[in-house]
């Protein structure tokens, strides 16, 4: 079995350090990183939702939302980039 305090614990551990890197990261880029890694860990939270409440539908929300952060993390780099769309 699942300790799940620990899970949550670990997940609230992980998204302070993000949610500081996100404020007062040292430039843009590392700023869009930090963000990435939180659309990640929404989806790893949503997939241990799933687990949680033995729910498919989780896993569906949670697919449909990485690849929404993905294209908008393609969509935000190519914008600091510079280059045309």
């Amino acid at each position: 079995m699942i300790h799940w305090l620990a899970v949550i614990i670990a997940m609230a551990a992980c998204l302070i350090i993000i949610i500081v890197r996100v404020f007062i990261g040292p430039g843009v880029p590392t700023r869009l990183v930090a963000f990435d890694t939180a659309s990640t860990l929404v989806v790893t939270s949503l997939v241990i939702l799933a687990m949680l409440f033995n729910d498919v539908v989780f896993i569906d929300v949670a697919i449909v939302y990485a690849l929404l952060s993905f294209a908008m993390t393609l969509y935000v780099a190519k914008y600091i980039q510079g280059d045309k769309f």
